[in-house]
């Protein structure tokens, strides 16, 4: 801590000398003081541990951030061939969450201690950010066909936004040894439909998987040929699991090429479509202003839920934002958690979420738009 202007620095060791300072003798009885001694060393000691003793825990921190409005290392963050495409101004900017420790680099109770008293940051169980039943390599590739999955998502909303022809195909990318769809479904497999439901998307899947109860049947076509598999999902935490990764597979009428190198997870999928619909209609949708969001695209336009949501309002923040677009299952996560000078929209859709841009664009009553509030009686 620095002093006053104009003052002389103190030196410690001159308060400790000083010849006009009265000096008192230590009156304490001297077991109370050895007691005293040994007190401070056993809490040395234990804080000495601490510092070294691995916890079960992760942090996770605001992460780098992105305007998909403009360009990256890799070039530009949204490049569109064979369309038209207009200026555009201010940020639309999409956020990640960093994490800190994992499996082999645990984290100290110290580095705990610390993110515990940061609102910026957040704690979360080692195994919920790694879990043991998948490996390094698994995570990381169902995080890069998460990203590929949002990224071709954001441009069927948008061009189906725009009114522009789009055809959709899912098939399967992956499957997870061990899973229960293991031996079942196959990579390849067309997927048709599923409980009934039309396959237009991966996150369509997704919805009639968790919203039904017992075995799941998938409506596929392998090599060409009609087939209909049961699978009996898994269930991790609240989520009914199959063990696939499935892709989405969309026909464009032009090129849509999205770089974001590094980045994986669906999270960004809201914000890209923004960006692809700012860069194919005249004027600039935010009229200059700077906006940051999050939140899962599904082809179709429905908006959901990602992880983080804490981190990312901060991260926001650090970079400038003032307007923020939150899905609407975010909100419990959003109330009470808002970094001053932030602006908080609730959105449920990709059309809601235009709205709140274009609203604050042209300056019109924001007051009649959805934020997160507090549940009654919390």
């Amino acid at each position: 801590m620095s002093e006053p202007a104009g003052y002389p620095p103190i030196q410690p060791s001159a308060v400790r000398e000083h010849p006009l300072r009265p000096r008192f003798p230590d009156v304490r009885p001297r077991r109370v003081r050895r007691a005293g001694w040994a007190g401070l060393a056993v809490a040395g000691a234990a804080s000495l541990a601490l510092t070294f003793v691995p916890s079960p825990y992760v942090v996770e921190v605001p992460g780098p951030t992105f305007d998909t409005l403009g360009a990256t290392d890799a070039g530009e963050l949204i490049a569109v061939q064979g369309a038209e495409t207009y200026p555009t101004e201010g940020e639309l900017r999409l956020l990640t969450v960093s994490l800190l420790g994992n499996p082999q680099r645990p984290l100290s109770w110290v580095d705990v201690a610390q993110a515990y008293v940061d609102p910026a940051r957040g704690i979360i169980p080692m195994d919920a950010a790694f879990p043991p039943s998948v490996s390094v390599r698994e995570s990381n590739e169902a995080g890069r066909i998460e990203m590929q999955n949002s990224q071709s998502a954001a441009v069927a909303a948008a061009l189906l936004h725009l009114g522009e022809p789009v055809e959709s195909d899912v098939r399967v990318a992956g499957v997870i040894d061990g899973s229960p769809a293991d031996g079942l479904l196959e990579e390849d497999d067309r997927i048709l439909r599923v409980n009934g439901d039309t396959a237009y998307d991966v996150y369509s899947i997704r919805a009639s998987i968790a919203a039904a109860e017992g075995p799941t049947t998938f409506e596929i076509e392998r090599d060409g040929q009609p087939l209909t598999v049961e699978v009996t999902p898994a269930t991790e935490g609240q989520q009914r699991i199959v063990g696939i990764y499935p892709a989405n597979e969309f026909s464009f009428p032009f090129e849509v090429d999205i770089q974001l190198p590094n980045v994986g997870g669906p999270s960004a999928g809201m914000m890209f479509a923004l960006g692809i619909i700012d860069e194919l209609t005249p004027g600039a949708m935010t009229a200059g202003t700077r906006w940051a969001g999050t939140g899962t695209i599904a082809a179709l336009g429905d908006v959901g839920p990602i992880g983080g949501i804490v981190q990312k309002m901060h991260g926001a923040v650090d970079a400038g934002a003032t307007h923020f677009l939150a899905p609407e299952g975010n909100c419990a996560e959003v109330v009470g958690h808002v970094p001053e000078g932030l602006t908080v929209y609730s959105v449920a859709t990709l059309d809601e979420a235009l709205a709140a841009i274009e609203t604050v664009a042209m300056q019109g009553d924001t007051s009649v738009l959805p934020t997160c509030e507090a549940e009654p009686g919390s």
